[in-house]
């Protein structure tokens, strides 16, 4: 999945993403385990949102994304803001050098859209190796609860530039969805609407299963918690937190 043409949609069907809260979230996380470090790898930045909300606040970001269009968004807006954020066209399973640093966080669900155990495993081991000595991930992934609501929900919006259909249904392996968009998009040249569909697959995997690798991976589990809150995951709970540390080399 390359989003492609979603790219230059995308921030509008994120438009109600609370953002501030993941910012809140990494701040408060680089507070409570005394990271003194600022150089952040923002994995799966997407259209660089929450980067460039990073720099604002005076982290050392890079970015880094499989898309392309996604990269160019992101650019864009950094440059709007007189920012410097690296920005780099990678797939997270396969990173390749980028030196060290002192927190990487892979949020808004995008490690569910990896979609075998390996790939995840791969994604720990990448991640490991480029954090500093006591260097901290922190990341978020759909619960089962999470992905089981999205199999009875279909969501619609129409409006004067963007309408779209989102339907979701089960996908072929335990805990996955797919996710099937139909967007329409007002041409001002034409003056009609140009339509386009998307595909979007999504896993996911228990807490354990989830602790069990990062443990493996070498990882010290610090937290699990639930929903931006400092509570511990319930059964009703829709997207869980993991703070995680490496261990001192």
């Amino acid at each position: 999945m390359t989003y492609e043409r979603l790219a230059y949609v995308y921030d509008f069907l994120m438009m109600d993403v609370p953002y501030s809260n993941w910012l809140d979230y990494l701040k408060n996380e680089k507070k409570r385990y005394s990271i003194e470090g600022d150089r952040i790898l923002d994995l799966a930045c997407g259209t660089g949102e929450l980067s460039v909300l990073l720099a604002e606040a005076g982290f050392d970001v890079t970015g880094v994304d499989i898309s392309d269009d996604m990269l160019m968004v992101a650019k864009e807006k950094a440059e709007r803001k007189g920012l410097k954020i690296q920005l780099y066209q990678q797939d997270m399973t396969l990173l390749e050098e980028l030196g060290t640093f002192d927190i990487i966080s892979i949020f808004c669900d995008s490690l569910n859209y990896l979609h075998t155990p390996d790939d995840v495993k791969k994604t720990f081991n990448h991640v490991y190796s480029h954090l500093s000595d006591d260097g901290l991930f922190l990341f978020d992934i759909h619960s089962p609860n999470k992905i089981q609501q999205f199999m009875k929900e279909t969501y619609s919006l129409a409006d004067e530039d963007v309408s779209y259909i989102w339907t979701s249904f089960p996908g072929e392996y335990p805990l996955s969805v797919e996710h099937e968009l139909t967007f329409f998009v007002f041409d001002e040249d034409s003056g009609k609407y140009d339509r386009f569909d998307e595909i979007h697959k999504q896993r996911t995997y228990t807490i354990n299963q989830y602790i069990n690798w990062l443990t493996e991976t070498g990882f010290s589990i610090k937290s699990v918690t639930a929903d931006f809150t400092e509570e511990a995951p319930a059964e009703t709970s829709e997207r869980v937190f993991f703070a995680c540390q490496k261990y001192n080399a």
